[in-house]
């Protein structure tokens, strides 16, 4: 699963919320790394009923980087890596227009299947394009700092 960021759906975490997420997140951090199961006690608050079990290594990773963005005020939803997105939802997480993402999509840059007449892009394909795309931006600055300095441009 992978943690998405999303502008509609969840709403912002109010500052209660975003206290009680970081000082959690802190908790958890100090109790396990990011690839340690972690047992949990559980008290609801109201009820007082208690539920212990263990959290898997990915579940702790999952709810670390989940608390960590509610801390700093983002809202959070969980998408699985094999959900299928249209191609507004898809265009949305690029934050590219629609039309553009359909470029990408009829170059080949980024795969695709179509239901009927339209077209799905699967939730890992997009990421993985977009870890491709950051990839060569920073290559490409890279490029450019580097000629900046043997040019003795001051950067």
């Amino acid at each position: 699963m992978t943690i998405t960021f999303t502008l509609s759906g969840p709403p912002h975490p109010g500052d209660a919320e975003m206290t009680l997420a970081r000082e959690a997140s802190h908790a958890l951090s100090h109790l396990a790394g990011h690839d340690r199961t972690l047992h949990i006690e559980a008290t609801e608050t109201e009820a007082g009923r208690t539920e212990s079990f263990d959290l898997p290594p990915a579940a702790v990773r999952l709810l670390l980087d989940g608390l960590s963005q509610i801390a700093a005020g983002n809202a959070v939803s969980v998408v699985p890596v094999q959900a299928e997105l249209t191609t507004q939802q898809a265009a949305g997480l690029l934050n590219v227009s629609r039309p553009f993402l359909i470029s990408l999509l009829e170059r080949g840059d980024l795969p695709f299947h179509k239901v009927g007449t339209h077209r799905r892009v699967r939730y890992g394909d997009l990421i993985a394009y977009k870890r491709r795309e950051q990839d060569a931006r920073h290559h490409a600055l890279d490029e450019l700092v580097q000629q900046a300095q043997e040019l003795g441009l001051g950067y």
